[in-house]
C-alpha cells in the first residue's frame, strides 16, 4: 500500500512535457483555430457588403429628406413668385446644404431651369436629371453624371395650396463622398474582425488548456491510482463530505457524512429534498448551491457547522461540495459567550447613554430606550410624583407617575406618559416598591394579581401579545424612587432568572443618575426660589413713570441679573439695573446682597455717584472676606443707577461698568446718551461721575443687562444696533409692547445668559400740582407761609390736611431760619402723598431727639415725625432739603385742578418761580 501511495510522487515533470503534441487536445485546438479564422473572414466580408449597401441607402434617405424638407419650408412658394427667385433662394439653399450635410440643393422651375446651385455659373441652366416623375407629384431618386461628378440625387415637387406643381427641389450627394464614408468605416470593420479573431483564438486556446488541465495528462493507470487514494481519503477523514449535483442530487457522501446525517444506504443518486430525516433548512441549503461558511444547522440532536462551495470554478462538473462538522459542544459554549457578550454590550450602552443630563424625565426616558429591542419589547418607568419635584418619595407605591414609556411600536396598550397611578398591593409594582426586590412574571396571561389594577387594560395587554414582565425597583442610597417595568411580546422568549439579574443591573445603573437628577432638581428649585424671592415681586406704585419689565433666566436657570424701581421722596423714582458675573446660587445670593444695599443706600437719598461709591466699597469688602474664608468672592458686578424727578423732568444717572441706557424720544427716534463710564464694582480707586438729562414727557428709558445684546456669534456693536432697530420708529408704543418687541427681535430663543430689561416711560407732574415759595430769613415770615399753604390746600380740596401741614411747615421753616442758612425755599407737591419740602443753604442735618421736661426746645422734629407719614433729609449741591409726607386717601390721589395764577405770600413776601 505504501508503494502505491508513493508512486504518484515519482511522476516526473519531464514525462508530462514529453507527451505527443498531436494529442486529442492539440488537434481540437488546431481545428478550432482554423474554423474561427474562417468564420471571422466571412463575417468581415459580410460586414463590408452590408456597410456599402447601408451607406448608399443612407445617402438616398438623406437626399430625399433634405429635398422634401426644403420643398415644404415656409417662404419657398413666396420666393418662387418673386421677380428674382435666385436672389432669395440661393443663400437659403447654401445654408441648408451645409447644415444638412449634402453636396447640393437645387431649386428649379417646372421646365428644369435652375434657380440655385453650389456653382453659381450653373444657375439659369438646364437641370441634369429626370424631372417628369416629379412634375407628376412623385419623389424620384436617381444616379446621374452631373456638374459635380457622379451624383445620387432626389427630386421633389413644390406644390401650391391647390396641389399644383410650381417648382422642383433636388438634393443629393456625390458618389465619392458616399464611398468615403464606407472607407472610413472599413478600418473599424477590419479592426472589429481582428479583435473577434484574437478573442476567439484566445478562447479556443483556453478551452484546450482547460482540457489538458482536467486530464492532468495522466495515463489510465495513474488515474486509477489517483481515484483509489481519493476513495481512501473519503472513507478515513473524520469530517463529513458531500457532493451535490446542479440539479440537487446527492452524488457522493463519505462515511462521516452518513453518520452525521443518518443517511440511508441508497442515499446517493436521490434528490436531497427526498432524503428522510434531513432538516428542511439543511435540505434547502444543499439544494440551493449557494456558498456557505460555518452555518450552523440542526441534525437530530446535533448542531452541524456546514461549509458549501461550488465545484465548477475548478473545472469540474456543476455542483457543490459540502463539508460537515459536529459543533454541538462548541456551539453551546459559543451561545453562552454570545449571550454574555450581548449583555455586556447592553450594560455598556446603558452606562454610556443613561444619565447624560441632570433632568429626571430625560434620564427616565433614556432608561426606557436603551433596552429596546435587545432586551425587552416595551419599557415603562414609573417614578414617585414627589421625585419629579426633587423631594423624597413616600414609602408606598401610591402617587406614582409614568415618567417614560417606549417600545418597538407606538400602538401599544400600555398607559401613556404622565398618568398617575396608585398601585394596588397585589401588583408586581407595589410588591417590588415595598420590598425593594425585583419581581418576575414569566406568564402574564396565567397571573391574576396584576389584573386587579386595571382589568380592561390588562386584557388589552394580553390580547396585544405581551406575555412576560419584570419589574425592578429604582433604588438609590437605600430609597426606592420608582419602578421600571420590562415587557416582552411575541418577538422574545419569556423572561427567566438570568434576565432578572440583567434587569436589576440596568436599573441600578440608572437609579444613581435619577437620584442625582432629583437632587439637582431640588437644589435648582431652591436656587430659583431664592433668586425669585430676591427679585422685585411687583413694581411699586408711583406716578412718575409707566413701568414694564422682563426677566429671563439663562439656560442654567439661576443668575445674578437684577433690576429695581424705588420710589424716592419728592415724587422721584430711582431705577437700578445690575449684573453679577456668573451663574448659580452664589451669584443669586450676591445679587440679593447688592440689591439690598442699593435699597439701603437709596433710603439715605444719596446721589447716584455717591451710591455707587458706597456699593463699590461694599463689594470690595465682600471680596476680601469671602476670598479669605471661602475663596468664592464676587468675580465681577456692574450697576446702573439713576433718579428721575417728574417735577423738573431731570434724570440723573451714573454707571459702574454697565451698558448705557437707551432713550426712545416721543418722536420715535433712539439715542444712547453719553453717560460717563465707571469701573465695575469692587475695583475701587476710581470715582464715579453722573450725567444729568432733561427728558421730554413720554420719553422711554430702556435699561438692560448685557445678556440682551451680547452673544458669542455677534459683536457688542451689532447687538446695540439691533436694539436701536427694535426701538426705533414706534412713537407712543406702550412700555409693555416695547419689552415684548425687544425680546422678540433680539432673543428669538432661550438666552444663554440672564436678561433683565426695564422700560420706563416718563411723566411730568402738572405745574398746578406744585407750589413753591422763597422765604426770607425772618421768623415773622412763618405766619405768612402758613396762610399761603392753607390757601393752596383749599384750592386742591385738601383743607382737612391744613392743620397738620401748617404745623409741619412752621417747625421746618423755623428750624431753617434759626439753624440753617439762606436762601430758604419751600415747595409743596400734591402726588400720591402730600409732600412738603424746605430747602436751605446749610448742610447741617437736624436730628430727632426726646426733649426733657425742663428743655425749652427740641420738640419740633418730634412733632413733625408724629404728624407726618414719614420725613427725612437729602443733601444737594446748594445745601439740604428737609421733607415730610402726609398720606392721602385713595380718592384724593388724583391730581385736582389748581388756580392758574401764582399764590402771593402775605406781608409783601415774593413768590418764587
Amino acid at each position: 500500500m505504501a508503494d502505491r501511495l508513493a508512486r504518484p510522487r515519482r511522476l516526473s515533470v519531464k514525462r508530462v512535457i514529453s507527451k505527443s503534441t498531436r494529442s486529442v487536445a492539440g488537434q481540437v485546438l488546431i481545428f478550432q483555430v482554423a474554423l474561427v479564422v474562417l468564420l471571422v473572414a466571412c463575417g468581415v466580408f459580410a460586414l463590408i457588403l452590408q456597410s456599402e449597401r447601408d451607406s448608399a441607402a443612407e445617402a438616398r434617405r438623406r437626399s430625399t429628406a433634405v429635398a422634401q424638407t426644403f420643398a415644404h419650408s415656409p417662404g419657398v412658394l413666396a420666393a418662387l413668385r418673386a421677380p428674382d427667385p435666385s436672389r432669395i433662394l440661393q443663400p437659403l439653399t447654401e445654408e441648408a446644404r451645409r447644415s444638412a450635410g449634402v453636396d447640393f440643393i437645387v431649386v428649379m422651375d417646372t421646365n428644369g431651369i435652375r434657380y440655385t446651385h453650389p456653382l453659381p455659373d450653373r444657375i439659369g441652366k438646364q437641370f441634369v436629371g429626370e424631372i417628369a416623375p416629379s412634375l407628376a407629384g412623385e419623389v424620384y431618386v436617381e444616379s446621374v453624371d452631373g456638374p459635380l461628378g457622379r451624383e445620387v440625387q432626389a427630386t421633389v415637387p413644390i406644390q401650391n395650396a391647390r396641389d399644383q406643381v410650381v417648382g422642383l427641389v433636388s438634393a443629393g450627394m456625390k458618389v465619392k463622398n458616399v464611398e468615403s464614408q464606407l472607407n472610413r468605416q472599413l478600418p473599424i470593420i477590419l479592426g472589429a474582425g481582428a479583435g473577434a479573431l484574437a478573442l476567439s483564438t484566445g478562447v479556443t486556446a483556453l478551452v484546450g488548456r482547460r482540457l489538458r488541465r482536467q486530464t492532468h495528462s495522466l495515463a489510465p493507470d495513474e488515474m486509477t491510482l489517483m481515484y483509489e487514494h481519493h476513495d481512501t481519503v473519503l472513507h478515513s477523514v473524520r469530517e463529513g463530505v458531500l457532493i451535490v449535483s446542479a440539479d440537487g442530487r446527492l452524488m457522493l457522501a463519505n462515511d462521516e457524512a452518513r453518520r452525521l446525517l443518518e443517511l440511508p444506504p441508497d442515499a446517493e443518486g436521490r434528490l436531497v429534498s427526498e432524503l428522510p430525516g434531513l432538516d428542511p433548512e439543511t435540505s434547502a441549503l444543499l439544494a440551493s448551491g449557494r456558498e456557505a461558511t460555518d452555518e450552523v444547522h440542526p441534525a437530530g440532536e446535533r448542531l452541524l457547522a456546514v461549509n458549501q462551495r461550488p465545484t465548477e470554478h475548478r473545472g469540474g462538473t456543476r455542483g457543490t461540495v459540502v463539508t460537515l462538522r459536529d459543533s454541538t459542544e462548541l456551539q453551546a459554549v459559543t451561545g453562552r459567550a454570545e449571550v454574555a457578550r450581548e449583555r455586556l454590550g447592553l450594560l455598556y450602552d446603558a452606562g454610556l447613554h443613561i444619565g447624560t443630563t441632570l433632568d429626571v424625565l430625560r434620564t427616565a426616558d433614556e432608561l426606557a430606550r436603551v433596552p429596546v429591542p435587545r432586551f425587552a419589547d416595551f419599557v415603562t418607568v414609573d417614578l414617585a410624583d414627589s421625585v419629579l419635584h426633587g423631594d423624597e418619595p413616600a414609602s408606598t407605591a401610591t402617587d406614582m407617575r409614568r415618567a417614560a414609556v417606549y417600545g418597538i411600536r407606538d400602538d401599544h396598550p400600555l398607559s401613556e406618559q404622565g398618568r398617575l397611578f396608585d398601585y394596588v398591593p397585589s401588583t408586581p409594582q407595589a410588591r417590588g416598591f415595598g420590598s425593594g426586590h425585583s419581581q418576575l412574571v414569566s406568564d402574564l396571561p396565567a397571573a391574576s394579581g396584576w389584573r386587579l389594577q386595571d382589568p380592561e387594560r390588562a386584557q388589552a395587554i394580553i390580547d396585544y401579545g405581551i406575555h412576560s414582565l419584570i419589574t425592578a425597583p429604582i433604588q438609590a442610597r437605600g430609597v426606592v424612587l420608582g419602578m421600571a417595568s420590562f415587557w416582552r411580546g411575541r418577538q422574545h422568549e419569556p423572561f427567566n432568572e438570568e434576565d432578572l439579574s440583567l434587569a436589576e443591573e440596568l436599573v441600578a445603573r440608572a437609579a444613581i443618575s435619577i437620584d442625582n437628577a432629583r437632587r439637582y432638581t431640588r437644589e435648582h428649585a431652591l436656587a430659583v426660589t431664592l433668586q425669585q424671592s430676591l427679585l422685585p415681586q411687583a413694581v411699586p406704585e408711583q406716578n412718575a413713570l409707566d413701568i414694564a419689565y422682563r426677566y429671563l433666566p439663562a439656560q442654567a436657570g439661576v443668575g445674578g441679573d437684577w433690576f429695581d424701581v424705588i420710589p424716592m421722596p419728592g415724587s422721584r423714582v430711582a431705577l437700578a439695573v445690575g449684573d453679577v458675573v456668573g451663574h448659580g446660587l452664589h451669584a443669586a445670593a450676591t445679587m440679593g446682597r447688592l440689591r439690598t444695599a442699593v435699597h439701603n443706600f437709596s433710603a439715605l437719598d444719596l446721589p447716584p455717584d455717591e451710591l455707587l461709591s458706597h456699593l463699590d466699597d461694599l463689594v470690595g469688602k465682600i471680596d476680601q472676606n469671602e476670598t479669605a474664608e471661602t475663596a468664592a468672592g464676587v468675580v465681577g458686578a456692574t450697576c446702573l443707577y439713576g433718579i428721575y424727578d417728574p417735577v423738573t423732568r431731570r434724570y440723573v444717572v451714573a454707571r459702574a461698568g454697565h451698558l448705557v441706557p437707551a432713550l426712545v424720544h416721543p418722536d420715535g427716534s433712539v439715542t444712547f446718551p453719553d453717560v460717563p463710564a465707571g469701573p465695575p464694582l469692587g475695583l475701587g480707586g476710581m470715582p464715579f461721575r453722573t450725567a444729568e438729562l432733561c427728558l421730554a414727557e413720554g420719553t422711554q428709558l430702556v435699561l438692560y443687562t448685557d445678556g440682551l445684546i451680547e452673544d458669542r456669534r455677534r459683536d457688542l456693536d451689532v447687538g446695540m444696533e439691533l436694539l436701536r432697530d427694535a426701538l426705533t420708529g414706534h412713537p407712543g408704543r406702550p412700555p409693555e409692547e416695547t419689552c415684548q418687541d425687544v425680546l422678540d427681535n433680539l432673543l428669538p430663543g432661550r438666552p444663554k445668559d440672564d436678561v433683565a430689561l426695564l422700560v420706563a416711560r416718563t411723566r411730568e407732574l402738572p405745574p398746578d400740582q406744585v407750589a413753591d415759595w422763597d422765604v426770607p430769613p425772618d421768623p415773622a415770615a412763618v405766619s405768612g407761609m402758613r396762610d399761603a399753604v392753607s390757601q393752596r390746600l383749599d384750592a386742591w380740596g385738601l383743607s382737612e390736611f391744613g392743620f397738620a401741614m401748617e404745623l409741619i411747615l412752621s417747625e421746618l421753616i423755623t428750624n431753617a431760619i434759626r439753624y440753617g442758612a439762606g436762601p430758604i425755599h419751600v415747595r409743596l407737591i400734591r402726588d400720591r402723598a402730600l409732600i412738603c419740602e424746605v430747602a436751605d443753604g446749610s448742610s447741617t442735618s437736624p436730628h430727632l431727639r426726646y426733649a426733657a421736661t425742663t428743655d425749652e426746645g427740641g420738640r419740633g422734629l418730634f412733632l413733625v415725625s408724629q404728624m407726618a407719614e414719614r420725613w427725612g433729609t437729602r443733601y444737594t449741591p446748594q445745601g439740604k432739603v428737609i421733607w415730610a409726607e402726609q398720606a392721602l386717601p385713595e380718592v384724593m390721589r388724583q391730581p385736582a385742578p389748581g388756580p392758574a395764577d401764582t399764590d402771593t405770600p402775605p406781608d409783601g413776601e415774593t413768590a418764587g418761580p
